[in-house]
């Protein structure tokens, strides 16, 4: 038998891939979009894809299950549970609870366990010819992860299924019965692990069993099924706007990309037009690069871990927009792009002096430092914004800082006080970095961004704040 998990950090997505290595078959679980690691493997294997699966229609990523599909004519084995509503609109093999299908000599069973989504299922894998009749993996999907289990609350927070979160909560509950009945030998394979929007609390170890979650996982050990789901309703993180643009595309026909684009190398022309059109425009490079000069209207989104996410707050899907990159990260940003279906990138420049020197402004960020604002948080012409999370925005903050979550800008623009200086801040400056050139592009000429965030206010021993300032 052949496994391999393929993890991807800045969504935090784990896929699979299952194989008989006597008949050469393989199945890819949760694929990312950009499918060629898996087309790499299953060729360095010696293996075929020859089966696909998803366990639920998901929000975070955009599934590359249909460009494998097209590459390799392998059929898709997906979910026909939840009801009419929650029905992938596209030619699949539908599966519900009980069914089974091989995988050359390995059995996989679908079990059907709503609570994350309506039509949520997960895959018992059985390595038939080593035990015939005793499954030795679950694919959990977005179900049980690695302490903790998926969040029923972002069809209504994200995707606007009004009434959903506790009627999803209870039916996690029970499916949290299969889960218990399980053989605790039974190894648990997650779809994300640690910094995953999709829960909570969830670790950093990529895999688990069954008997590890009963002990440890905090929804496995309630007993009590109200207690159950006030907790499992209560801190969920706030979910990225792009998480309702993917549970439609991830259900509906959809243009599919077999293939990492190369992205069009952009003039001085090109940019000047861009910037006159008030057109998005992306600049990776760090912050500090930023803050020193910038194209007007940039955005700054640096390509690191959270790229993807930043990115999937900030860009429109309904119109094109521009990166600013250094080459050797083009194709990084391109496949962290593709992931969540932003395909309408109209090029990319690997500088902005070319633009400066072609006798164009660039524009600065201004900062403010730690000092400074420590000299100057309380007074009355100065206003602090919070941009992080709601949870870590009440466990402590500089004091009569106001919490607006730097991806919900865009709905409080009218907040934003325009007779002080705003000071922007978040834990270490690159969430305050994205927020306070946001705000830039919008037109507040008041901005101040604090590269120390409350990290290092606090390790200086400055005054916190817990709670929510009034």
């Amino acid at each position: 038998m052949f496994f391999q998990q393929i993890y991807e950090t800045g969504l935090a997505h784990a896929s699979y891939m299952v194989g008989c290595q006597k008949t050469g078959e393989c199945l890819v679980i949760d694929a990312k979009r950009d499918v060629d690691t898996y087309l790499q493997i299953a060729k360095r294997e010696g293996l075929r894809i020859t089966h696909l699966a998803e366990t639920h229609i998901h929000a975070d990523f955009l599934s590359g299950t249909r460009e494998l599909a097209a590459l390799t004519g392998a059929p898709m084995y997906l979910s026909d549970e939840g009801g009419s509503e929650w029905q992938y609109e596209f030619d699949h093999v539908g599966v519900r609870d009980a069914d089974v299908f091989m995988v050359g000599n390995i059995k996989m069973q679908v079990m059907h366990t709503p609570g994350h989504t309506p039509e949520h299922i997960c895959f018992l894998a059985t390595d038939t010819p080593a035990i015939a009749d005793q499954p030795i993996m679950i694919f959990t999907g977005d179900f049980v992860f690695v302490g903790d289990v998926g969040r029923p609350d972002l069809l209504e927070k994200a995707a606007g299924y009004r009434g959903t979160m506790e009627v999803g909560a209870r039916q996690m509950w029970e499916s949290l019965k299969k889960f218990r009945a399980l053989a605790d030998h039974i190894q648990v394979h997650p779809a994300h692990g640690a910094g995953s929007a999709c829960g909570k609390a969830l670790g950093a170890i990529p895999s688990s069993t069954v008997g590890y979650e009963k002990l440890v996982n905090w929804a496995l050990r309630h007993t009590d099924e109200q207690a159950f789901v006030d907790e499992l309703l209560a801190g969920q993180p706030e979910p990225p706007r792009y998480f309702a643009m993917m549970k439609k595309l991830n259900k509906v026909v959809r243009p599919l990309l077999t293939e990492v684009p190369t992205l069009r190398q952009l003039t001085v022309e090109d940019l000047s037009a861009a910037v006159a059109n008030h057109d998005m425009i992306i600049d990776a490079r760090s912050k500090v690069s930023f803050a020193g000069g910038h194209l007007p209207g940039s955005i700054n989104i640096q390509n690191n871990k959270s790229f993807s996410t930043w990115a999937g707050w900030m860009v429109p899907y309904d119109r094109p927009f521009v990166i600013i990159a250094h080459d050797e990260h083009v194709e990084e940003i391109t496949r962290k792009l593709m992931r969540i279906g932003l395909d309408a990138i109209a090029g990319v420049s690997n500088n902005v002096t070319d633009w400066q020197g072609a006798g164009h402004d660039l524009v600065e960020l201004p900062q403010i430092h730690l000092d400074e604002l420590a000299d100057a948080y309380n007074a009355p012409d100065i206003a602090v914004i919070d941009v992080r999370a709601f949870s870590e925005h009440v466990s402590g903050h500089i004091p009569g800082a106001r919490h607006i979550h730097g991806g919900y800008l865009r709905d409080h623009l009218q907040e934003i006080p325009k007779d002080r200086t705003v000071v922007i801040a978040c834990q270490g400056g690159d969430r305050s970095s994205i927020a306070a050139s946001y705000l830039q592009r919008e037109g507040f000429t008041n901005i101040r961004n604090f590269p120390q965030g409350f990290g290092g206010w606090k390790a200086a021993g400055n005054p916190i704040e817990e709670g929510i300032t009034q």
